[in-house]
């Protein structure tokens, strides 16, 4: 797995959400919250698991809207951060983290409604064993993203710490049958690349994303899209 050392540095972990989502990288932030949230629905008493919930941001906002979650990650300072993040808030009652290894996950068999991973895939070095993974302890639901080959990521991507797994739509359906799971829904975003809101101040972010949304609305926008939020069931 990709950055399964760089994601438990010190300074990679105390840093994460500010250098990622402070700024225009509160866009991203709020479109992948909204993700979730559209795909999972009605969360309330809804049994899920996170896989590589890092810091909690997932985590923590589905035990705001009533999930029983439980969120996994190989990383012990991310969970860390991940722990005191949701009491801070005064959820932690409501959320269990768990240190564990998404090849291997430690809940049996159809233990889950829905299992879900965000920023996860891209560092995947056997995505198929990982989807498999993921639909055996889910009863219902896996949701994912993807970076995509075919868009904006594939032109910086070298220049990125570790890089990152780019796939294609043939690709992630092809994973998706050989995990025995059905695609229900998919939706892509960001023509632009996520670091060029990350550099930009909010208001000048926000104008850019306006113009981002109208082209990612065309069938061309969906082409060139960076970004693949894929919802699946069990067969």
């Amino acid at each position: 797995m990709k950055g399964k050392q760089w994601y438990q540095t010190a300074d990679v972990v105390e840093t994460y959400e500010t250098k990622r989502f402070s700024q225009g990288g509160q866009l991203i932030d709020d479109r992948e919250k909204r993700a979730v949230l559209d795909a999972i629905g009605p969360v309330g008493e809804k049994r899920v698991l996170e896989i590589a919930c890092g810091t909690g941001r997932f985590t923590a906002l589905l035990a705001a809207h009533g999930a029983d979650i439980v969120g996994l990650d190989i990383s012990a300072p991310m969970l860390r951060e991940g722990h005191a993040k949701v009491a801070h808030a005064g959820a932690g009652d409501d959320i269990e983290f768990v240190r564990g290894d998404a090849a291997r996950l430690p809940f049996p068999d159809d233990y889950f409604d829905t299992v879900f991973a965000m920023r996860f895939f891209h560092l995947a070095d056997r995505p198929a064993s990982f989807l498999s993974e993921m639909r055996r302890v889910s009863a219902e639901q896996v949701f994912f993203d993807t970076f995509n080959r075919f868009s904006s990521r594939s032109a910086y991507n070298w220049l990125l710490p570790m890089g990152s797994r780019l796939y294609h739509d043939g690709e992630v359906a092809g994973l998706l049958a050989g995990a025995g799971l059905s695609l229900t829904d998919a939706e892509h975003d960001f023509v632009l690349p996520y670091g060029l809101y990350r550099s930009l101040p909010n208001g000048v972010a926000t104008d850019l994303r306006e113009l981002d949304v109208a082209l990612g609305d065309t069938a061309v926008g969906d082409l060139l899209a960076s970004v693949s939020y894929w919802n699946a069931h069990i067969r």
